[in-house]
């Protein structure tokens, strides 16, 4: 599996708490190992976020992710993290 990190993603994730940011190291290596654990709800958005999927860090935190097909393997580029507020409205 290959995860990647958007620059945007980047700038956002600093600007993130510790335990926030701590927390989303923990879902990532669940995410790495299953990537459907029902701790993360991984789960298709759609609208403004349309083709990309989200999982959860915390119990108002998220992480957007997009995947993309190159030479037959998958990649996951992490695009966006932060509340749902920040996220979705």
């Amino acid at each position: 599996m290959i995860i990647l990190f958007d620059k945007k993603f980047d700038k956002r994730f600093i600007k993130q708490a510790k335990k926030v940011q701590e927390k989303f190291f923990v879902r990532l290596k669940i995410f790495g190992v299953n990537q459907f654990n029902s701790v993360l709800n991984n789960h298709k958005l759609t609208g403004k976020y349309e083709g990309c999927w989200s999982i959860n860090v915390t119990g108002n935190h998220r992480a957007i992710y997009k995947i993309l097909i190159e030479k037959d393997r998958e990649i996951y580029v992490f695009i966006a993290i932060g509340t749902h507020p920040e996220l979705y409205e």
